[in-house]
């Protein structure tokens, strides 16, 4: 059993409120899963600054001087580091996989939370609403977070095995429920050269995800060819920097709801998680079908 959340803001009046309105549906669902938590956060400029790339690197060991540093010589760049609890946020005037890149080389031990322009990602060990507060996220800004609280049943409890999984560029995914099918998938992608930071069942839906993704694909066919691949009991949510999907089993065994507003569109495991938004006495609310793609895509506002 875990919680997931995800909050899409539609209005721009709501943006300094991301972090406060996150910060409430990931702590509520504490209950679901303390083993570890992990969000994502697109467009807090003080984490992922607008028009740069951006990556997240978790666990680093080194300070985020160094870890700037060591970009910056790889790429040829000016690379700034934000230091976030176990988490340095690099960023420089390079595309994100460049940065990436840079980031393999440099530190090839180091786990990769994410990457992509005005993405940030957090994650690791512990109870969320701690988790939360070291990481200051009722601070944080933005039009779209994904959070996780993780109850571990199949694989280690590690930070590489906390959602989100963030494997493609700017793409998140996070997960309730387990594939039972993935053993034979991992190794189909694994023989197909892509390679895996954890032995967790969902990072392989992440990277069945982000291939079909690189190959042309849109989120929506996507997410049919996960339904028609893998077995077994889900909840996913599937987010970029410009939109935001959910997608539940045939049988739409693990819980969720949807709420929508002119302002906002938010999903839980649970309605306790978006009980505190504002306006939600005004939402459309409904449990999402079996196998019916939800998805919502960005309208960008002018600064």
């Amino acid at each position: 059993m875990c919680g997931i959340v995800g909050l899409h803001l539609r209005s721009p009046e709501l943006y300094s409120r991301l972090g406060e309105l996150l910060t409430g549906m990931l702590c509520e669902m504490e209950d679901r899963g303390a083993d570890s938590a992990g969000i994502a956060v697109y467009g807090n400029d003080d984490w992922s600054p607008r028009g740069r790339g951006s990556v997240s690197l978790i666990d680093v060991e080194v300070s985020g001087e160094t870890v700037a540093a060591a970009l910056g010589a790889e790429t040829g760049a000016e690379v700034t580091a934000v230091t976030v609890d176990n988490v340095v946020l690099a960023s420089a005037d390079v595309d994100s996989e460049v940065l990436l890149s840079a980031a393999r080389k440099a530190f090839p031990h180091v786990l990769v939370g994410g990457f992509g322009e005005d993405l940030a990602v957090l994650k690791g060990v512990g109870a969320p609403r701690a988790l939360a507060e070291r990481w200051g996220l009722a601070k944080a800004q933005g039009w779209q977070g994904v959070g996780h609280t993780r109850m571990a049943t199949e694989s280690a409890v590690t930070s590489s095995g906390a959602h989100p999984y963030a494997v493609g560029p700017g793409e998140c995914l996070v997960h309730n429920g387990s594939f039972s099918n993935h053993a034979t998938i991992r190794r189909d992608l694994r023989a197909a050269g892509i390679e895996f930071d954890s032995e967790n069942d969902t990072e392989v839906g992440a990277r069945f995800v982000a291939r079909q993704l690189a190959d042309g694909k849109g989120v929506d066919e996507a997410l049919t060819d996960l339904t028609r691949t893998f077995d077994g009991f889900y909840t996913l949510l599937v987010s970029n920097r410009d939109s935001f999907a959910v997608v539940r089993d045939a049988i739409a065994c693990k819980p969720a709801v949807i709420a929508e507003t002119d302002d906002w569109v938010a999903m839980a495991s649970e309605y306790r998680a978006l009980a505190h938004l504002p306006g939600v006495e005004n939402a459309r609310i409904w449990e999402p079908e079996p196998e019916v793609i939800y998805h919502w895509n960005r309208q960008e506002v002018s600064a």
